[in-house]
């Protein structure tokens, strides 16, 4: 009886006076901050816990994501038992004396029960392995939590009996409604400068956003003497996580990007670092970057380097893969390519003359030679006659009208003779010259 009242006594004491990530624990799924595409209704995760049929599952995310969390609130909408061990100190014989208690459970009150195991990455391929049977009978219902990649770190076995749900980082608004949250627990206020800066430091983690808040406010309280409502200030959550804060409103967004964007096409790879540094630093989406990066690749660098879409496109894929903090080194490869590539607009402008004549002119009808012939009857309306099939000619190319009689002799693709275009300008104009 003593020690029940030790342990509540405890509990409260830490209610009071623990850490904020703790303090702010959800109690409910509904609670969650971000993770809406596992916990929303109807979702994978949200459907199995509200029929109370979870199955063994793998949660792999970075840091600060709600991992440790979840899991506990599956507990508590479940009707099993739970139970906690990390990897970092668990051996082999825990798990065994797990598996017996839970058949022991199971036997005497048809009870299952759930094993969450934080840091899965860290188990040996033996403790994996002594896990495996339980998991494979369902005695135990996994939930195993990994900031690794789990293909890399989790046995193959016990990964194809699980299932695999990744976690994102938080985003912005959710991170911001945590840090308001925080706030009102602590019936302070902030400035959407300081609040701002937090949001973008932190890169999506939701533990590390509470504790720099906890420091801030500490800060802004003593600073305060107690008197009034107690305000954070941008001051305070630039002592609290070591960094001063980036001035990136909405303007600066629009004309950093834009200073990013015209260093590439000026082949300044200097000054585009430094705007990508900028953005990075400021907690600009990588994806957005990546997006830029790929639209710059097209029309300012075109068909003088087609490979710039090609290194563009694998930076944006890298972003979703591989995630901030390492995908700014993709970012910087992509950027420092693009910035050094030779330059043609183009395609680009190709197609904004091609445009302007389908928004301002008559453009006429497909020309007969080229509409489908494939069907039964097209050939008796005069659908592909005279067309010349250009692989029948040993060049690959026969001189024939592409364009709406109202269109002929139009001219949309002006090139240029830099780079990798100029070889493409050769062939093109050595066939517009030939006689057919």
């Amino acid at each position: 009886m003593a020690d029940d009242l030790f342990a509540s006594a405890a509990r409260e004491q830490l209610e009071r006076k623990g850490p904020l990530a703790d303090r702010l624990r959800p109690r409910s799924l509904d609670e969650v901050v971000g993770q809406r595409h596992l916990l929303g209704v109807g979702k994978p995760l949200r459907a199995l816990v509200d029929a109370d049929r979870l199955s063994s599952v793998i949660l792999w995310g970075p840091p600060g994501t709600g991992k440790t969390t979840i899991a506990r609130l599956i507990a508590n909408e479940s009707s099993r038992a739970f139970v906690h061990l990390s990897a970092v100190t668990a051996s082999v014989k825990d798990i065994r004396e797990t598996a017996q208690v839970a058949e022991q459970r199971l036997g005497q009150s048809q009870r299952g029960t759930i094993l969450f195991l934080d840091e899965i990455h860290r188990f040996t391929k033996s403790q994996q392995d002594a896990l495996l049977p339980s998991v494979e009978t369902g005695l135990l219902t996994l939930i195993g939590a990994t900031t690794e990649n789990p293909y890399f770190e989790v046995n193959a076995p016990l990964l194809s009996r699980s299932t695999l749900l990744r976690l994102e980082p938080l985003a912005q608004d959710d991170l911001r409604t945590l840090a308001l949250r925080g706030l009102d627990l602590e019936a302070m206020t902030a400035t959407d400068e300081a609040i701002d800066h937090l949001v973008g430091i932190c890169a999506g983690d939701g533990r590390s956003l509470l504790t720099s808040l906890e420091v801030a406010m500490a800060l802004a309280s003593a600073r305060s003497n107690e008197s009034g409502t107690v305000v954070v200030e941008i001051e305070d959550v630039e002592a609290a996580i070591g960094s001063t804060a980036i001035r990136y409103g909405r303007d600066d967004h629009y004309d950093v990007v834009s200073a990013f964007i015209k260093s590439i096409r000026g082949s300044d790879p200097d000054a585009a670092l430094h705007w990508l540094a900028r953005m990075l630093a400021a907690g600009e989406d990588a994806r957005f970057i990546a997006r830029r990066l790929v639209i710059a690749a097209s029309e300012d660098i075109g068909l003088a380097d087609s490979n710039a879409l090609i290194v563009a496109d694998a930076a944006a894929r890298a972003v979703e893969f591989v995630g901030l903090p390492e995908a700014r080194i993709n970012l910087s490869h992509a950027t420092v390519y693009l910035a050094l590539a030779p330059k043609s607009n183009s395609a680009y402008m190709a197609l904004a003359r091609a445009e302007s004549d389908v928004a301002s002119r008559p453009v006429g009808e497909v020309p007969p030679h080229l509409r489908d012939a494939h069907y039964k009857g097209a050939k008796s309306l005069g659908h592909g006659q005279g067309y010349q099939y250009p692989h029948d000619s040993p060049r690959g190319w026969v001189p024939q009208e592409y364009l709406p009689q109202e269109l002929e002799g139009a001219r949309y693709y002006l090139p240029v003779s830099r780079g990798d275009e100029g070889e493409i300008v050769e062939r093109w104009t050595e066939r517009r010259s030939t006689d057919g």
